[in-house]
């Protein structure tokens, strides 16, 4: 199963990649498979190093959001 986490458009380069933060990662990957210009700021989805899609920030952010939570549950597990 693959869960593809919204990520964030931090920089633009000029060889059709972007660097985009993932929960607070960073890393660069390829845009060559979009049809459509992106924008900093912009949420996208990734899959295999390629921008797949543009996501609404709303949807993006509630997405994050649930992660989060999910992060910060299994995290609090060991503590018990």
């Amino acid at each position: 199963m693959c869960l593809s986490v919204p990520s964030q458009i931090t920089e633009i380069h000029d060889d059709a990649s972007v660097t985009v933060d993932t929960l607070g990662v960073k890393r660069r990957v390829s845009s060559h498979l979009m049809t459509e210009p992106l924008a900093i700021g912009e949420f996208v989805l990734i899959h295999i190093g390629f921008v797949m899609n543009k996501i609404d920030e709303a949807d993006a952010k509630l997405s994050l959001e649930l992660y989060q939570e999910i992060v910060d549950k299994l995290n609090n597990e060991g503590c018990d």
